[in-house]
């Protein structure tokens, strides 16, 4: 079966909750088609590079798929209709990362090296 990585950004107004419930209802419309979602991240609240739809941020949320091409068209449709989503990409990938995401591994770094600076 492909395998997927799909990121979408949410509007920076949303509740962490409420950004949990959109990839709750991603993760619903994959499974309620024969696909899987193997991981889910939310990454949290990001500064973004310009202006998107009058956000200076976003929440960024990201989710690895099993699916039929058929289920990710779906996945992107919907995604598409709703308003609390800015943008979103599907890329298909030949294998998942199976630990954490480099994101989460450079929010690490970035937690790490700010502990040491403070201890010193």
């Amino acid at each position: 079966m492909p395998l997927y990585e799909h990121v979408f950004l949410a509007r920076q107004d949303l509740s962490q909750s409420q950004v949990d419930a959109l990839a709750a209802t991603a993760t619903e419309i994959v499974e309620a088609n024969q696909g899987k979602v193997t991981k889910t991240e939310t990454w949290g609240l990001r500064s973004l590079a310009y202006k998107i739809q009058k956000n200076r941020k976003a929440h960024f949320v990201l989710l690895n798929i099993e699916a039929p091409a058929g289920v990710v068209a779906e996945l992107e449709r919907q995604t598409s209709i709703n308003e609390d989503i800015i943008r979103f990409l599907t890329v298909r990938v030949d294998e998942l990362e199976t630990g954490p995401s480099v994101m989460m591994r450079k929010n690490d770094r970035e937690r790490s090296r700010r502990r040491e600076r403070e201890g010193e």
